[in-house]
């Protein structure tokens, strides 16, 4: 009898855990530039850790890999992305790139060509993509600097990804929300850099956390 029981109790959960909730996993990979490597900050109080706080509350299992880092342009970046790729295995990635690109005055089109890399390399790495925007400041020329920014909307449209339009947006025009440099966000501000991304990169999450 005590043999019965147990087989009864077996079946029961053969058949019961299959129905159980799944709890996604999801992998969200950074790939940024010091916009994202919380420059003059501590870690924790950078966008990206924020970022990863709020989406816990509903995703306790996600983890967020940062691989930004100071001055990287999107050539840099583009080197070792494949590595990232294959040692993370990420389910979204999140291209923040170009700044650096453009204070240096690099051809549009060079950084069109890196960024389209990236994003080819993610998807066939079946990973969603999701591109944020970056405005230079009007000094550089309003030739440069629109075709510069048009590059993310022209790249988000052509490969069907999500876009941010602009991360310093209610950001780069506040100097008390900058420092001296009138480029990088202060701690202040990182809170609102998460608003600017979160209602964009929602979509892509999985449905049932």
């Amino acid at each position: 009898m005590k043999n019965h029981w147990k087989y009864v109790l077996i079946l029961c959960l053969l058949y019961v855990i299959p129905c159980l909730p799944c709890q996604a996993h999801p992998v969200l990979l950074v790939v940024g530039d010091s916009l994202s490597a919380a420059y003059q900050i501590p870690p924790e109080d950078g966008w990206v850790s924020l970022l990863e706080n709020k989406l816990k509350k509903t995703y306790p299992n996600i983890k967020v890999v940062n691989s930004s880092t100071v001055g990287d342009t999107t050539g840099k970046s583009l080197e070792y992305l494949p590595d990232l790729l294959n040692t993370h295995h990420p389910d979204i990635v999140i291209l923040e790139l170009g700044g650096n690109d453009g204070l240096r005055g690099l051809s549009v089109q060079s950084i069109r060509d890196n960024l389209s890399k990236m994003i080819e390399l993610s998807l066939n790495a079946k990973a969603k993509v999701l591109l944020i925007g970056i405005r230079l400041p009007p000094n550089y020329g309003k030739a440069y600097t629109e075709k510069f920014y048009e590059n993310y909307s022209q790249l988000a449209q052509q490969y069907h990804i999500a876009l941010a339009p602009f991360l310093l947006e209610n950001v780069a025009l506040n100097p008390k929300l900058l420092f001296e440099d009138r480029i990088h966000p202060t701690r202040e501000a990182q809170p609102i850099l998460v608003d600017n991304v979160y209602p964009y990169l929602v979509p892509l999450l999985p449905a049932n956390p």
